[in-house]
């Protein structure tokens, strides 16, 4: 008997649960990273996804929610998201006619889910002010923040906060502390196989055609290691080329060309020091793959 068969969730295995949150979210694969985040919600750590744009972190934790019944509480990070803004803040009017109290205080997503028992989903925690980042260390501490004016808050049970990441090395991030990455359970996701990938463009784009779903990612997973791109295209650009292309006539080279570039230009990004444009990059991608395929 394996380790997932000897807990359950609401009286099913973690594997049957993972089972049930492919099916009602069409999630493909993903196995052990379902397994992992499942087990930290259990335990109730706190969940640290890091990983390239478009791999599915965003999918995971509004499956994770949905699936315990709970509201997920989402914030998108960029370096203008105060510390304000994520607590909350009084209203003007409200306090003159009110005084400082609830009814003169607009919740934040961070009070709102603390005292809700929901989920904070931190979208792009790392492209947060550091300070703002900063917010959060008692309230995974101490399960509890005061709020100036207000007093305690208390977190209901249920509270978690869920972050999602791109790697450091991506511009416009900011380091987290370490104070903060020890506050975290910290799981990988990385770009899935092939295979799974293709079964992903056919569930998103509704298309069933092997043909293109397998020169759409092909061209999508090769933008990754195409020297000329310093970042290549998440499976996002996959779904969008096979979309397109149904529109356009498959029996041209200069179709699928056209429909690359709509779906990838703005999803990969050209090397520091490349003199070339990105639809010149992006032409000699789909045509290397087209002329291996022998499609025409």
């Amino acid at each position: 008997m394996s380790e997932a068969e000897l807990i359950t969730v609401n009286g099913k295995t973690l594997d049957e649960v993972i089972l049930e949150l492919q099916d009602h979210y069409s999630l493909v694969g993903r196995e052990n990273e379902l397994k992992m985040c499942l087990a930290g919600k259990l335990a109730e750590k706190h969940l640290l996804l890091e990983g390239d744009v478009g791999v599915g972190k965003t999918t995971i934790a509004h499956s994770i929610a949905n699936y315990f019944s709970q509201n997920l509480e989402r914030v998108d990070g960029d370096d203008r998201y105060s510390a304000a803004r994520l607590v909350g803040h009084f209203d003007p009017p409200m306090v003159v006619q009110k005084g400082y109290n609830w009814e003169s205080f607009v919740s934040g997503p961070l009070v709102s889910a603390m005292r809700n028992g929901s989920i904070l989903f931190l979208n792009e925690l790392n492209r947060m002010p550091e300070g703002t980042q900063n917010v959060l260390l008692v309230a995974m501490d101490e399960g509890m923040i005061m709020v100036p004016k207000l007093g305690r808050i208390d977190a209901k049970d249920g509270f978690l906060i869920i972050a999602a990441m791109n790697p450091q090395e991506f511009v416009a991030t900011t380091p987290l502390s370490e104070a903060l990455k020890d506050r975290f359970a910290w799981i990988r996701l990385e770009y899935q196989t092939e295979e799974e990938e293709r079964e992903i463009v056919k569930i998103r784009s509704k298309i069933d055609d092997d043909q293109v779903v397998n020169v759409t990612v092909a061209v999508t997973r090769r933008s990754r290691d195409w020297n000329d791109l310093r970042r290549g295209s998440s499976i996002r650009g996959a779904i969008d080329f096979a979309s397109i292309i149904q529109y356009l006539d498959k029996t041209v080279p200069e179709s699928w060309v056209e429909a690359g570039i709509m779906a990838l230009a703005t999803k990969v990004e050209v090397e520091d020091g490349v003199d070339r444009r990105v639809e010149e990059v992006l032409t000699e991608i789909i045509n290397q793959v087209l002329s291996e395929q022998d499609f025409f």
